[in-house]
């Protein structure tokens, strides 16, 4: 078992969900929710990346990610707060695999266990936290830095330096146009913090990332860690 969220359960909480495991493959560009319908499952991910995505009604080459989740998170999080559905959608962007819990069992647990409830509530609250960067990075920062901060959160939940990603993907995560990707991908790479081949971005130095990224990084990433622990 990968996921960070799970492996930090008190084992009587685990033991609530773990007879309703289900493994699933997450293939790309798979939908693991949609907009404003109902939620069947949470995913807990243990392996790939998925993006949550505004569902602004407009076509969806120009919807915008505003939270990335991967193995030390989970997908379905309105099923956490009393609510089946929501207005985003979560994509799948790099291959993996998931351990799916059924709706009504995790309503079930959740409401035979109060630690359960404040272990997966503190995934919330750093969830939120991370949106909220991502609002302020989108806010003051420029592509270049954004895409480096993006880079690095990637590779946190890849646990790998080769993240398997195309720039028409990156013009999604980022909410700008494939042209001004190109362009900030050809500046990290002349700078040497990454490599860049045909689907796939390498990172050759951590350091120059973070340090473009600066203030954009880190706060989220702290957060979840102090929460984490809370348990």
């Amino acid at each position: 078992m990968q996921n960070r969220l799970l492996r930090a359960l008190d084992p009587d909480d685990y033991r609530l969900l773990a007879g309703a495991f289900e493994p699933v493959q997450l293939t790309l560009g798979q939908h693991l929710t949609e907009a404003n319908q109902p939620i069947g499952h949470a995913y807990f991910i243990e392996e790939g990346l998925v993006s949550l995505l505004a569902d602004t009604m407009r076509p969806a080459a120009d919807r915008v990610e505003i939270g990335i989740v991967g193995y030390e998170g989970m997908v379905g999080v309105p099923l956490l707060l009393g609510t089946d559905r929501s207005p985003h959608v979560a994509l799948v962007q790099t291959e993996g695999r998931a351990l799916a819990v059924p709706a009504p069992v995790l309503d079930e647990a959740l409401g035979m266990s109060r630690t359960l409830r404040g272990a997966l509530g503190r995934y919330v609250q750093s969830l939120i936290v991370q949106v909220g960067q991502t609002v302020y990075a989108n806010a003051d920062f420029n592509i270049e830095a954004r895409l480096a901060r993006w880079i690095v959160m990637a590779q946190d939940r890849l646990g790998r330096d080769e993240l398997p990603i195309t720039h028409e993907f990156l013009s999604l995560m980022l909410g700008v146009r494939r042209p001004g990707v190109t362009t900030a991908t050809h500046t990290l790479e002349g700078a040497g913090m990454i490599r860049a081949q045909r689907g796939r971005i390498t990172v050759l130095d951590r350091d120059k990332l973070l340090a473009l990224a600066a203030a954009s990084y880190g706060l989220a990433e702290a957060e979840y860690e102090r929460l984490l622990k809370e348990g």
